[in-house]
């Protein structure tokens, strides 16, 4: 791969700020539970304003967090937003409603490729609506980047986190890395040559002894911090999803700091996750639910989401919406050969999910 095309700065992003809030407003008539900047600034005022629907928005920080709620029920939500895996595990568990496309008159503005690989996952399109999709990739700050490995590069590996020596000279201009445990794994499992879902120990060995000797390099694990880290320069390269590195340098171009942020796609192939919109089983508000998720399925809504936050919708309707340089980023919209290196993001079941944390855990001990 070349050199990647940088992300282009969009008009001004409007900051959130993530808590996690244990029981929404009762009066509300939709209760939505999402992560942090992952709606346009004006989404859910624009839809209270067609509706007169009342909305609480809360903000996870971890599809953990978000699992957590769901499972142990009375969550008090009525659309939430979970990665495919953690969808597959939550409906297995009962904790989400089967999704009625029938209820949804925007539902064939989906992208079909989108929905074949929902489709692909146990649970299928009764698991919950696409909403957006992307990569888990590297972003940099390409001057620091530069000035400690002698030129302007394209940090398009996996040996920029896994290689001591590459990421042992980014040390000490700090690299963050997500804290996921199955995602990061998974990552790790297809760094060495394995399946990415293996739950062989041999395979997971392999996998931790990479992440322990990367993480020696890593400053932290944190899945929310890095975008805001990476626009203000206090790291210079990141381990995170692709749309996260379009706020960083949104918001770098904010503070007018020079501080410029590329993101690219690692060459040897990387993980593809969906994020659905889900109605948890004990909604209480099902009707709004459905009427907000068919809200969001407009073209004109969903392509204002994607030039505000960065991320790939899942509407194909929708392209025509979406800012053009955002659709000729090749880090939001892979080309064809890129996307036949990437493996879909699945979930685990309970042995390999204990397995995975428990590995994760020891990782991270070390740092």
């Amino acid at each position: 791969m070349t050199d990647p095309v940088p992300f282009f700065p969009l008009p001004r992003v409007a900051s959130l700020l993530a808590a996690i809030v244990a029981t929404p407003a009762a009066a509300a008539d939709l209760s939505i539970y999402n992560w942090a900047d992952y709606f346009a600034p004006d989404t859910i005022q624009s839809y209270q304003a067609e509706t007169g629907s009342d909305v609480t928005l809360d903000f996870f920080d971890s599809n953990e967090v978000l699992e957590t709620k769901i499972l142990t029920g009375r969550s008090g939500y009525d659309v939430v937003f979970p990665a495919t895996s953690n969808a597959e595990r939550e409906f297995a568990a009962g904790g989400l409603l089967a999704i009625d496309p029938d209820r949804l008159q925007n539902y064939g503005n989906l992208d079909p490729a989108i929905l074949a690989a929902l489709d692909a996952v146990p649970g299928g399109r009764q698991l919950g609506v696409p909403y957006t999709w992307g990569t888990i990739g590297i972003a940099w700050n390409r001057d620091l980047v530069a000035d400690r490995l002698g030129g302007d590069v394209a940090m398009d590996s996996w040996d920029a986190l896994f290689d001591p020596a590459i990421a042992g000279k980014l040390a000490d201009c700090g690299i963050g890395v997500l804290d996921s445990p199955i995602e990061m794994t998974s990552v790790a499992l297809h760094r060495v040559g394995a399946d990415p879902y293996s739950d062989a120990a041999a395979d997971l060995d392999r996998a931790q002894a990479a992440l322990e000797v990367a993480a020696t390099s890593v400053r932290y694990f944190n899945s929310q911090k890095t975008a805001s880290d990476l626009a203000a320069g206090n790291i210079c390269m990141a381990v995170l999803y692709s749309g996260d590195a379009g706020l960083a340098q949104a918001r770098a171009m904010e503070a007018g700091n020079g501080v410029e942020i590329s993101y690219a796609i690692p060459r040897e192939g990387t993980l593809m996750w969906i994020d659905l919109m889900a109605i948890p089983a004990d909604a209480p508000h099902v009707d709004e639910a459905y009427r907000f998720i068919d809200y969001m399925l407009r073209p004109e809504v969903i392509a204002e989401v994607t030039n505000s936050v960065f991320f790939a919708n899942a509407n194909a309707a929708a392209t025509a919406n979406v800012d053009p340089a955002i659709l000729s980023d090749p880090g939001v919209y892979p080309d064809a050969s890129t996307m036949a290196r990437l493996f879909p993001d699945r979930s685990v079941d309970g042995k390999a999910l204990r397995a995975r944390t428990r590995l994760w855990t020891r990782v991270m001990s070390g740092i």
